[in-house]
């Protein structure tokens, strides 16, 4: 009896630098709020009534650059849904600023409202004065962007709570990004 051998062109993946996780090549280090840890960063986008519209499972611990993919994932999700009207306000926290996405968006005819400065922060960030931030300060200070902004912590913060502490999902019990986001929806 002959044996036959086939031959694969296809190479091997590079090994990547660093340390990877063997249980879970897709999770990184990301900074949580006890530190630094292996895991996802759930970002979720939700209506003035807590209904969650659009969630998604990011590898990286920051939310910046997360502003635009994630108004992207809502639409995409309304007009499937059978909704063809584009959201008119957008409210995020400081860590979604991200002054070129920011701006897309506002051309598409959607005001943004996002602080260039955090909370916790007594003063302005180094070079993040006058222009943009300035005006976005402003428009947060008035009586209407107040108004409007003061919505967001009870509109997305309660729906995270839900899933923490009442679901008990402070942390991903899965492997892999599509099984955390089965977990996570």
């Amino acid at each position: 009896m002959a044996q036959r051998f086939v031959t694969c062109d296809r190479q091997p993946p590079a090994t990547p630098e660093g340390r990877i996780n063997l249980t879970d090549p897709d999770s990184r280090v990301v900074k949580g709020l006890r530190g630094f840890l292996q895991g996802y960063n759930a970002q979720a986008v939700t209506n003035e009534h807590q209904v969650v519209l659009a969630a998604e499972i990011e590898t990286v611990g920051a939310d910046f650059g997360h502003l635009e993919p994630m108004l992207d994932a809502t639409q995409r999700e309304l007009r499937a849904a059978g909704v063809d009207e584009a959201p008119g306000v957008l409210l995020a926290d400081a860590g979604y600023w991200h002054g070129e996405q920011m701006q897309r968006i506002a051309d598409r005819g959607i005001q943004v409202l996002i602080p260039p400065d955090t909370g916790r922060r007594r003063a302005t960030r180094r070079n993040w004065e006058g222009g943009r931030y300035e005006q976005m300060r402003e428009v947060l200070a008035s009586e209407r962007g107040g108004e409007l902004y003061r919505k967001r912590q009870s509109m997305i913060e309660p729906v995270f709570a839900q899933m923490k502490f009442n679901r008990g999902l402070d942390r991903f019990r899965r492997r892999g990004r599509g099984a955390v986001r089965t977990e996570c929806d």
